[in-house]
């Protein structure tokens, strides 16, 4: 009797190692197979220039977005550049030109000054994130060329501060790991999708790194196009994402599941004149749903400079509208 249950043991453990080996072999499919189809589209951005009267050299990543050279990076790979070049995995290289930055969200768009047509990845929709989904992120940390980490997604809607000091909203963080270098990068979803663009890590954490929205990233990248700049209306508001809780919902009969809440609110700003305190929770624009930092950003385009805007919030567990007309904000301000 022993000895049956001592085999009927040993069967089951067997029976367990080849279903995690068959579970473990899926993974690795999906991150090769996502590596292999966004990797080409990847490149290494080297830069020469100035900073703080020194010349400098950096580098970091970023991922061609079209055939004809559109390149997402980070505006702070690319500040102060004289020159950038822009290195293949097929070991091709050329120069590149700055086509617009975005210091409020660390965005840039460069163009790849070449006659070739280029391997493009494919931007996701960033809105659809949850927590737990694989992330991947691909650069060349520290000079080392294509190089992939894997984890998932930690969370959303998080906020982070710019360099120029401007909080950036909904943003991603991840646990798969980034070092210097990995800026600029893409962060890619199973589907071989770009759902982020690698930004910043915490110094001394471990597994905590962050990544600007890939709705954002699309929305600066449309203005710059356009404009050749970002465009924004102003309504003089800091925030973040938040919830909306059920009974909430159910009492103001509103379907979307989170909203702004505004945390601060600028003095002498049209938010300020219109009504805006902190604690209001956005929950839409002109009858736009609001649930997220980037649908601010998105709707304040440059159509709404000095125009009624019908702000809806939640205050106090009531819902109520304040009439604001955004004034437009000045680059660099």
């Amino acid at each position: 009797m022993q000895l049956w249950r001592i085999s009927r043991d040993a069967e089951g453990s067997m029976q367990r190692s080849a279903k995690d080996e068959e579970l473990l072999d899926a993974y690795s499919s999906a991150v090769v197979g996502v590596v292999a189809a966004v990797s080409p589209s990847v490149v290494h951005v080297q830069v020469r220039g100035s900073r703080g009267g020194q010349l400098a050299h950096g580098s970091g990543s970023g991922t061609i977005l079209s055939p004809d050279g559109i390149v997402l990076t980070n505006n702070h790979v690319v500040e102060g550049a004289a020159a950038i070049e822009l290195a293949l995995n097929d070991a091709r290289r050329m120069p590149a030109r700055i086509l617009g930055r975005d210091a409020d969200t660390d965005i840039a768009v460069l163009r790849a000054e070449t006659s070739d047509r280029l391997p493009a990845a494919r931007l996701g929709n960033s809105k659809k994130l949850r927590p737990g989904q694989i992330a991947i992120a691909i650069g060349n940390p520290l000079g080392f060329e294509s190089t992939v980490t894997a984890g998932i997604v930690s969370a959303v809607g998080r906020s982070l501060r710019a360099q120029n000091g401007r909080l950036i909203g909904d943003v991603i963080q991840t646990d798969a790991a980034l070092n210097p270098g990995n800026s600029g990068g893409p962060l890619v979803n199973s589907r071989a999708e770009v759902i982020g663009v690698n930004t910043a890590v915490i110094l001394g954490a471990q597994g905590i790194c962050f990544s600007v929205a890939s709705n954002t990233a699309q929305h600066v990248l449309t203005q710059v196009l356009q404009h050749g700049r970002v465009r924004r209306a102003r309504l003089g508001v800091a925030g973040d994402r938040v919830g909306i809780p059920q009974r909430l919902k159910v009492k103001t009969r509103l379907t979307q599941e989170a909203g702004v809440r505004v945390v601060e609110v600028q003095p002498g700003s049209p938010a300020h004149t219109g009504g805006l305190v902190p604690g209001d929770v956005i929950v839409a624009l002109d009858g736009d749903v609001v649930t997220g930092i980037d649908d601010i950003a998105r709707l304040l385009d440059g159509t709404r400079i000095d125009k009624r805007v019908a702000v809806r919030i939640l205050r106090e567990g009531l819902l109520m509208t304040r009439d604001i007309v955004p004034t437009e904000r000045l680059p660099g301000r």
